[in-house]
C-alpha cells in the first residue's frame, strides 16, 4: 500500500468489506453496501444490484477456496478509494489461481455505493470455467 495513513472510516469500511468477502460472510457484505449499490466489471460491461453481485460471490466460494486478496496500493479519495490488489486462490483439484484487479469504490453515508471493477479478464475465465464445471 502507499505511504498515506490507512487510519480513516473509507479505509477501515474497505478492510471490513474486503475480509467479509475472503471469509465468505455474505451477510457482512450485503450490510456494507448502501441499498442502492452497482457493482460495474469491466469483461461484461453489466452493472449488477447488490443482490446480483452477492451471487457472484457465493459461487466464487463454491468454486475458490482460500481467497485472499492482496492489496498492492490504495489511492485514498475524498469519496473513496483506488485500489490495486491481486486475488488469490485454489481452484478444485487444488489449482493455484491468481486474479489481478483495480477497483474504485466510491463510499456515501458510511457504505460502499458503487464499485468499477477491472479484472485480468483471462484470469476471470478460468475461474469462471471452474465454477461452470462444478455446476455441471
Amino acid at each position: 500500500m502507499d505511504d498515506q495513513p490507512i487510519d480513516r472510516p473509507i479505509d477501515r469500511l474497505i478492510d471490513r468489506f474486503l475480509a467479509a468477502i475472503e471469509a465468505g460472510d455474505i451477510d457482512t457484505v450485503r450490510s456494507l453496501y448502501a441499498p442502492h449499490a452497482v457493482i460495474w466489471h469491466n469483461d461484461d460491461l453489466v452493472e449488477q444490484s447488490v443482490e446480483d453481485n452477492l451471487k457472484v460471490l457465493r459461487g466464487l466460494h463454491r468454486t475458490v477456496a482460500d481467497l485472499r486478496y492482496e492489496v498492492v496500493r490504495r489511492a485514498r479519495l475524498d469519496d473513496g478509494a483506488l485500489q490495486q490488489h491481486v486475488l488469490h486462490g485454489t481452484l478444485p483439484g487444488g489449482v493455484p489461481v491468481t486474479l489481478h484487479a483495480a477497483m474504485y469504490l466510491r463510499v456515501e453515508d458510511g457504505r460502499i455505493s458503487r464499485i468499477d471493477e477491472y479484472l485480468d479478464s483471462a484470469h476471470r475465465a478460468t475461474i469462471r470455467a471452474a465454477r461452470e464445471a462444478q455446476a455441471g
